[in-house]
């Protein structure tokens, strides 16, 4: 997503984003090893679905105007963010539940970053938006005066 974004803003979010899931994948060892249990890959079927999504609004995009992709991006980037988002609250929920704090923390932690890396992608959206209003608007205004 980040190579197919045209907005600097964007892109840089993007990026940084894939930096900090090194992280996230980093403190679900941790919580694994604080567990004592087996870190075993499993494909997710959800999130699958998600990333092919993810690449049809990149293939698409590419007909589209750059804001309109740019922000086509966004929205299936927070589809990721929240399906993320409720998987480490519900982990979290169980680690409390079960009694290991080291656990939910390390969980919370992940969680805060990926409702931050939403809450990034909805100003960059909302910076967009106001963007291309204010193009339409302008247009709408040179029409009425010819």
């Amino acid at each position: 997503m980040a190579k197919a974004s045209h907005d600097a803003k964007l892109k840089s979010a993007f990026e940084a984003h894939l930096r900090q899931t090194e992280g996230h994948v980093e403190r679900l060892n941790q919580a694994f090893e604080l567990l004592e249990a087996k870190n075993k890959a499993k494909p997710c079927k959800a999130i699958q679905g998600l990333v092919a999504e993810g690449e049809e609004t990149i293939a698409e995009g590419k007909e589209e105007d750059q804001v309109v992709a740019d922000l086509a991006l966004i929205v299936a980037a927070q589809k990721v963010e929240h399906y993320e988002m409720s998987g480490y609250g519900s982990a979290r929920a169980i680690a409390g539940q079960i009694g290991s704090s080291k656990v939910g923390r390390l969980l919370s932690e992940t969680q805060a970053e990926e409702e931050k890396a939403d809450k990034l992608l909805t100003e960059i959206a909302q910076r967009l938006m106001e963007g291309a209003s204010q193009l339409v608007g302008a247009g709408a205004a040179t029409a009425a005066k010819h």
